[in-house]
């Protein structure tokens, strides 16, 4: 009401609380023991039709007690933090921020309490509308109500606050909007508060791996190719009967959904995380190399924690390919970390062939390190080349053991791997010289070692490889492989001792996990940074030798299909995602004697 329209004479007066006396006189008569009066105004903190003005007053007072505040106010404390303060007016909202800064400081008692009351605000209250027997659910929340809140979280409450934020997250199975609205405002949070933004990007990346883990690249193509199919029969059904071109179907907006619902719930966060990933390192359009280091940082510590130990992850560990390709230098450092991890003989083996398959994917698929290549080249096969020499000097009958020589395996699968990517890039400046620094790399010696590391790579990589070592005339490979398929395949010792056992499993994309990225929208923003295959040439030449014939009319990846069902193939441990959250046992690792000279 205006003061120019309000009646002086007929208003009754307006009283600091309706029951009359103030806050402070309030809590002086509880103490005495007249209990009344605090009974009311708990009462009153409670109406869910309390005015704007009235909670004005009431905070101004509280705010001049909070030292007053003991054991016995406990319940009249979390009334008022069950105010209803959000979407409020702004005067509500600062009043109660300046109320929230006081009780904090003045009881620290109550910072847990007030800090979850603050996050549970991530994930917006649903409010349901009876119309005409239908219940709307009114989904779309006010902009400027998700923001209020984030102005209330204080510098001194970090450690709390990193708890309560992840026990107040929504779970897998709620609904989409609401995993999207609180993993954009948990992000909000780290622009008020920086020194928590690697606990906040463990939590979200935690909450993006599970629902990686669960939505499996087989599972996402297969719901795709269903759906293809259905919409091509509905379309040979509806042809002729309607004008197709005289109306927009009303699913038009929908061809970047995806199918698979965990998929599309994974799509929807990935978006949301590399547009703050994007928002972080550039300012006004221009990338900030400071900002960019420290959140390349904090993703990289949650890398190792969380994304390099898990089996069977598929998408999340785009975020930093994404990232990477600001700017050279950190793919770069990314490379060198993972150098760095492959040949230290402290880290378990599985965590460094994981390393070594990260290795080997990101220089085949990253568009943006053509320079790099030759670099990460020389260094695997030296690594290699001394693994070699060790075991011919060691006096020892060498066996090809996956248990015992794992990452040499991997280190070695990642050099043909990247080698059927990048060659053309290594030859096509100059072809003589690119053909000498391939003969200098000695990948014959490599090939026929007694390790034989063609008879334990994937069959996909191991036929690649030869048909392009032999266009090139580098290291004929056709022999060790003819002789391999000739005898039994290697022994598989069991990481925890006792007799040899035998493994079925294959999992391909952990070794190569920048296979291609499936999400609809997110990928949008990885398709221009990313290396196809199409080697279509080379492939021919996999025909005349094998006599395959593929129909796939994705030719993306040569890997499709290629699934054997024998013992000895180079794997990863399986194992479950919540398994992997701490550093893994040294499953798989070569005995103590073995791990200096790898």
């Amino acid at each position: 009401m205006e003061i120019d329209d309000r009646d002086f004479l007929n208003t009754p007066p307006v009283k600091t609380v309706r029951f009359g006396g103030s806050v402070a006189e309030t809590l002086e008569k509880h103490k005495q023991g007249d209990s009344s009066d605090y009974e009311l105004l708990k009462h009153q903190l409670a109406d869910p039709e309390i005015k704007d003005a009235q909670i004005i007053n009431w905070l101004q007072e509280f705010r001049s007690c909070v030292t007053h505040l003991t054991k016995d106010h406990e319940q009249l404390i979390y009334n008022i933090l069950r105010l209803p303060w959000l979407g409020r007016s702004q005067a509500v909202v600062e009043e109660y921020m300046a109320f929230l800064g006081n009780l904090v400081s003045a009881q620290t008692v109550y910072l847990c309490a007030c800090l979850k009351m603050v996050v549970s605000h991530f994930t917006p209250r649903r409010v349901t509308i009876c119309e005409g027997g239908v219940d709307i659910s009114d989904s779309d929340d006010e902009d400027e109500s998700k923001c209020l809140f984030y102005r209330i979280c204080f510098s001194h409450s970090v450690f709390v606050l990193s708890g309560c934020l992840t026990l107040q997250k929504p779970t897998i199975a709620q609904d989409y909007d609401l995993n999207e609205c609180y993993v954009h405002n948990l992000l909000r949070v780290t622009v008020y508060i920086p020194s928590i933004r690697r606990d906040v990007l463990e939590v979200i990346i935690g909450k993006l791996l599970k629902l990686d883990v669960n939505a499996s690249r087989t599972d996402i193509e297969e719901a795709e190719e269903k759906a293809l199919q259905n919409q091509k029969a509905d379309n040979q059904t509806e042809e002729g009967l309607f004008d197709m071109d005289e109306d927009v179907s009303p699913h038009q907006d929908r061809t970047d959904l995806m199918v698979h619902p965990v998929a599309e719930r994974l799509d929807t966060l990935m978006a949301v995380l590399m547009a703050y990933i994007k928002d972080v390192c550039h300012v006004n359009g221009s990338l900030h190399v400071e900002m960019t280091k420290e959140l390349y940082k904090d993703l990289l510590s949650v890398f190792d924690k969380l994304i390099l130990p898990t089996h069977a992850s598929c998408h999340v560990q785009y975020t930093l390919f994404y990232l990477c390709s600001f700017r050279l230098a950190l793919a770069e450092a990314f490379l060198d970390h993972l150098w760095k991890i492959l040949q230290s003989p402290s880290q378990p083996a599985v965590i460094r062939q994981a390393a070594a398959g990260y290795l080997g994917s990101f220089l085949a698929r990253a568009k943006f390190i053509p320079v790099t290549v030759r670099a990460c080249l020389d260094l695997l096969l030296s690594l290699i080349h001394r693994y070699i020499d060790s075991q011919d000097s060691s006096g020892r009958q060498v066996c090809c053991d996956i248990s015992l020589h794992g990452p040499f395996y991997t280190a070695c699968q990642a050099v043909f791997y990247t080698l059927i990517f990048r060659h053309r890039a290594v030859l096509e400046a100059n072809m003589k010289k690119g053909l000498e620094y391939l003969q200098s790399l000695n990948l014959e010696r490599v090939v026929m070692c007694q390790l034989n590391p063609l008879k334990v790579c994937l069959p996909s990589v191991t036929s690649m490889f030869a048909a392009i070592t032999r266009k090139y005339q580098v290291v004929f490979c056709y022999t060790v492989i003819e002789r391999n398929n000739r005898i039994a395949l290697p022994v598989v010792r069991s990481s925890a001792g006792g007799d040899s056992v035998t493994t079925n499993t294959n999992p391909l994309d952990s070794f190569f996990p920048f296979d291609p990225y499936l999400l609809k929208r997110s990928g949008k923003l990885i398709e221009p940074l990313y290396q196809v295959w199409e080697e279509l040439a080379d492939a021919e030449l996999l025909l005349t030798k094998t006599g395959q014939q593929s129909s796939r009319e994705d030719e993306d990846d040569f890997l499709c299909g290629e699934t054997p069902q024998t013992e000895g193939i180079v794997g990863m441990t399986p194992s479950s995602f919540d398994s992997n959250l701490c550093s893994p046992n040294s499953i798989g690792s070569p005995p103590t004697c073995l791990q200096r000279r790898f």
